[in-house]
């Protein structure tokens, strides 16, 4: 596969020659504002205010959803051993903390140009539509990395914990220095953003391609989820309501539909899982990245595996708050690969393609296709908001939306008394005896009885929703859920657990390493 990174290095010293180290990894767009003089123009710059990488492995390999199928797995790579052990990752390359990193801050180069630009003319009601897509993207991306980078949102520890640099500006400086914001700076710059992003926006300013844009109903779905990390429930609630409306069952994910297309394989079904005309992707996001081959129909990576142990105990297959469920039981099905130690279990949710740029020599770049924000993600966001708020009917109706459209055969009762019974009767989780039920350490504070069994069960849906999209990390640190790591045996059992590496709550360790050009830069590491 062609290396990505060559042909960045060759573009970086082609734009910037003479930057900084700090300047390449920060903002490496050049300063040509005074060519972006029409709406045109800046409408062709904003197509780069989206980041070509993701953090969907380093996220999903650092949560629970993945076990280590141990040394007689052969399909190991060096990164996700590195992610899947919170180590510091030393790897670059896709999927690297480095690539994101560059990727992000190159497109917060471009949305900040824009806003330069359209400032210049004077900022001009006709380009309203593209000051507010700039803003939106420059929110999302650094809300990807906040997340990503360091600890996750709590009220007691938001002001000092060390955030990422936010930034407002193109730099044009040569030696350029930069500080990290706090997580809660970090916030209120995300939130400030998106509110001045919101009036403006226009989804026809985006042709025939508004699924590939911060377009009104995925801003809206980025400032609900930014409410709920921030524990603003009824502002979640607003932001939801908002992007799918008070009752999204017209925009409901076609499960039947896709689940009809005559595919063999999980990989050829996340095809249509990702399409942009499916009503229930607010939002399309394409990278660079190997996430579809990991969670595809493929041997690649691996050792690395939602598989059956987890499936049967925690997730799929396991003692649902609907009941237990065969692969067969959802719409679309789970899908069960064999191998030389290994059983995975997985469903439609990144789409993996192989751009060709030598069709005969075989070599290219390696995509991945995934929905960032959803219809059904949104719901959950609503929900989970609504049972904070201990408005438990409400909060039923929007998850019985998702069971209703996610399984072969609903059950005839699903309700917070049935949710409480399915609760109570779960012991906690243990690596040993796993369950689907894991102990909460938390800020705030969390009922035991109803709201703790109706989070439970909101956590698990969310957690099959999100499965494979990194989105499980995100839950792990905001419920201070905490992880041993497994080695399983050949028969697919626990042969042993790493407790001496536990990860607990607010763990240094769940805010991911900068990546070390960054640290030999100057900017003040993660704690360790």
């Amino acid at each position: 596969m062609k290396v990505r990174k060559n042909r960045y290095i060759i573009a970086f010293l082609t734009l910037s020659l003479g930057f900084s180290a700090c300047n390449k990894y920060l903002d490496v767009m050049p300063d040509n504002r005074a060519e972006l003089n029409t709406e045109t123009k800046i409408d062709k710059l904003l197509v780069s205010a989206y980041a070509e990488s993701s953090n969907l492995s380093l996220t999903e390999f650092s949560s629970d959803n993945v076990d280590d199928y141990g040394s007689s797995n052969p399909n190991s790579e060096r990164l996700l051993e590195e992610i899947f052990r919170w180590k510091d990752v030393s790897e670059t390359g896709l999927d690297s903390p480095k690539e994101l990193w560059e990727s992000s801050y190159k497109a917060i180069g471009s949305a900040n140009l824009a806003l330069e630009a359209i400032a210049e003319l004077g900022n001009p009601s006709s380009l309203d539509a593209q000051r507010g897509e700039a803003l939106a993207a420059r929110a999302f991306n650094h809300f990807v990395l906040v997340n990503t980078f360091a600890q996750h949102y709590t009220k007691g520890n938001a002001a000092t914990d060390l955030g990422i640099p936010y930034m407002f500006k193109s730099e044009t400086t040569l030696n350029p220095q930069y500080t990290r914001n706090t997580v809660k700076e970090v916030y209120d710059f995300i939130v400030k953003d998106l509110e001045e992003a919101l009036p403006l926006i226009d989804d026809a300013s985006y042709g025939s391609t508004p699924k590939f844009h911060m377009n009104l109903a995925a801003t809206n779905a980025l400032a609900a989820r930014v409410a709920l990390y921030m524990q603003n429930w009824e502002k979640a609630l607003q932001y939801a309501d908002a992007a799918i409306g008070t009752n999204p069952a017209p925009i409901l994910r076609n499960n039947r539909g896709i689940a009809a297309n005559a595919v063999s394989s999980v990989t050829g079904l996340a095809v249509f899982y990702n399409a942009s005309s499916e009503k229930a992707n607010l939002m399309l996001q394409t990278s660079f990245s190997n996430q579809g081959l990991y969670f595809g129909a493929y041997y690649v990576g691996s050792r690395y595996s939602h598989g059956a142990l987890i499936s049967n105990t925690e997730t799929f297959l396991s003692d649902a708050p609907f009941g237990v469920r065969s692969s067969t039981g959802y719409i679309p099905r789970v899908y069960v690969y064999g191998g030389t130690n290994l059983d995975k279990n997985l469903v439609a949710r990144v789409s993996y393609m192989f751009e060709f740029t030598d069709p005969v020599a075989q070599i290219g770049f390696r995509h991945a296709v995934h929905a960032p924000f959803t219809t059904e993600e949104t719901m959950l966001v609503r929900a989970e908001a609504l049972i904070h708020l201990k408005r438990f009917d409400q909060a039923v109706t929007d998850m019985k939306r998702w069971v209703d459209n996610t399984l072969a055969a609903p059950p005839a009762t699903f309700s917070v008394a049935s949710i409480n019974t399915w609760g109570n009767r779960l012991a906690y989780h243990t690596p040993k005896m796993p369950t689907p039920k894991k102990k909460f350490n938390t800020e705030f504070t969390v009922e035991a009885g109803t709201q703790e069994n109706m989070l439970h069960a909101l956590l698990f849906i969310r957690r099959l929703e999100t499965m494979h999209l990194g989105l499980r990390w995100f839950d792990v640190k905001r419920y201070g859920i905490e992880i041993e790591r497994r080695v399983l045996t050949s028969g697919g059992e626990v042969g042993s657990v790493e407790t001496a590496t536990k990860l607990v709550a607010r763990d240094n360790r769940q805010a991911i390493q900068l990546p070390q050009e960054i640290i030999s830069a100057g900017l003040t590491p993660n704690p360790r």
